[in-house]
Formats: structure tokens, C-alpha cells, sequence
């Protein structure tokens, strides 16, 4: 069983930036593929991120690249988004995710969810 946990979420103006962190519970969360998700009021679901557990696999949505970095420390057991250069459309609830214990294929299939926290940017 893995819990997560996002903190670092607020309010921001266009232009500015926010360090997003999951706290992860439970001792296998370093061998489990991590990502990143935002939802918007009346918008579909969108992975921004994702991390393998080796931490030597990363990947983007077209709408972040070169804006926000994933990374992780699995020794604290933590995942990161770095989110830069941050606009009004990037206002959504960012969830972590964490996937099936040694998944390395990617897309990675996710199966733990945190609770979400709200990243709004004012124009």
C-alpha cells in the first residue's frame, strides 16, 4: 500500500514559478514509476509528467516542456515538479501518482492517486 501526499500548491502570477512535492509512504515506492496529473474545471484529466523508478526515464506533456522538470529522491521517498514561467492556463488540481511496483514500461500504468492540491495562476 503507497500513500501519497502533494504540498507546494497556491497562488502564483504568469510568469512566476512553484515547487510542487509528493511525500510518499511505504518502502516501495522506489520501485515504482511516479507522475504527475492536473485536471481543470471541464477539462479531461492530463498527465504532465512522469518519472521511472530508475529515475532514468522522463517524459512531458507538449504543454510543459522546457517549463516544468520532474525529478525524485527515492531516499525520501519523494517526487518533485518544478513548475517555471507558469500561465493562467496551467491553473488545475495537480495529482501524483505512483505505479505498479517494478512497471518500467511506459505508458506506466498508475495505481495509487494523492488527495490533489490546487495550483492557480493569475494573469
Amino acid at each position: 500500500q503507497v500513500q501519497l501526499a502533494e504540498s507546494g500548491g497556491g497562488l502564483v502570477q504568469a510568469g512566476g514559478s512553484l515547487r510542487l512535492s509528493c511525500a510518499a509512504s511505504g518502502r516501495t515506492f522506489s520501485s515504482r514509476a511516479a507522475g504527475w496529473f492536473r485536471q481543470a474545471p471541464g477539462k479531461e484529466r492530463e498527465l504532465v509528467g512522469a518519472i521511472s523508478w530508475r529515475d532514468d526515464r522522463i517524459h512531458y506533456a507538449d504543454s510543459v516542456k522546457g517549463r516544468f522538470t520532474i525529478s525524485r529522491d527515492n531516499g525520501k521517498n519523494t517526487v518533485y515538479l518544478q513548475m517555471n514561467s507558469l500561465k493562467p492556463e496551467d491553473t488545475a488540481v495537480y495529482y501524483c501518482a505512483a505505479g505498479v511496483q517494478g512497471g518500467d514500461v511506459y505508458p506506466y500504468e498508475y495505481i495509487y492517486r494523492g488527495q490533489g492540491t490546487q495550483v492557480t495562476v493569475s494573469s
